[in-house]
């Protein structure tokens, strides 16, 4: 788990990736892998064509269909190799030295689970090239890699803005715990104030839970500020947001019920479809 890993693609929401990988690879000290995958469905490796009725007979046909979509292949290679090199092109100008280009063919939740052991963190963006949404939407692989890939993920924006304040949405639940530890022995978030949210009564427990939480950050030297407030954890957070002008909101990737955990956690899922910011999540 050495490298930050970013997703290029020919999305909106590519720039942005761009922008915020080489922000997180500086932060971390860590190494910039910037991937693409072509897509095995859109342009499969190989075609065979004989199996087609109609077609059999017809073998001229058949090579030309062939060659065009070798044709096409090769173009969206070629296509993919271009966007790699503006992407390092623009990280380098970033301050980012050396980053890496990877490309793949295949599915991209499959490439990123075989490369998974070489990511500590992924940046990829909330909307991808295929999505037929507006930028408002949440891509249709986002919930699959969510679930697969197993390190904290950056989801972002179509616009970079260098993360100034970060607020973290927090359960006190033990993923939350978690989360929080995670966040404080990362350097990824030094230096930045940390506003602690929870949604919630105002109980003792849940104070205590609060100040459990504080404490864990404040102890690796990070400005802390928490706060309790009743209502919809979604409307909560976004005013909460838009109050403090926080840039990053934090997250743990999964709710309480095995049902949330398997479809990632609705309340998660949720936010990734209504923020306007940048969502780390987080193991």
């Amino acid at each position: 788990m050495t490298h930050v890993m970013a997703c290029i693609d020919n999305s909106q929401s590519s720039l942005a990736v761009c922008d915020y990988s080489a922000w997180a690879s500086q932060r971390l000290s860590a190494p910039l892998t910037l991937l693409h995958v072509l897509d095995e469905g859109k342009y499969p490796a190989s075609a065979d064509l004989s199996g087609n009725i109609g077609l059999g007979s017809r073998e001229h046909l058949l090579d030309e269909l062939a060659t065009l979509d070798a044709q096409r292949a090769k173009l969206a290679l070629e296509h993919g190799q271009h966007m790699l090199e503006k992407a390092r092109e623009r990280t380098v100008n970033s301050g980012v030295i050396s980053p890496d280009l990877k490309q793949r063919h295949g599915h991209l939740v499959e490439s990123l689970s075989d490369l998974q052991d070489d990511i500590r963190l992924l940046v990829i963006g909330r909307v991808g090239e295929d999505s037929a949404h507006g930028t408002e939407s949440l891509g249709s692989q986002i919930e699959a890699v969510v679930r697969t890939i197993h390190r904290p993920i950056l989801i972002t924006t179509s616009q970079f803005k260098k993360p100034e304040a970060v607020m973290v949405a927090f359960d006190g639940s033990a993923i939350g715990h978690k989360t929080l530890l995670t966040l404080a022995e990362s350097p990824l978030c030094k230096g930045l104030p940390i506003h602690i949210v929870m949604v919630g009564a105002d109980s003792h427990d849940n104070q205590n839970e609060l100040e459990k939480a504080r404490s864990v950050l404040a102890s690796s030297g990070l400005t802390v500020q928490t706060e309790i407030r009743p209502g919809e954890v979604e409307s909560v957070l976004h005013a909460y947001q838009a109050e403090h002008a926080i840039d990053l909101l934090v997250m743990g990737a999964y709710g309480h019920s095995r049902i949330r955990q398997f479809l990632v956690g609705s309340t998660t899922t949720t936010m990734l479809r209504t923020a306007t910011i940048p969502v780390l999540l987080l193991r």
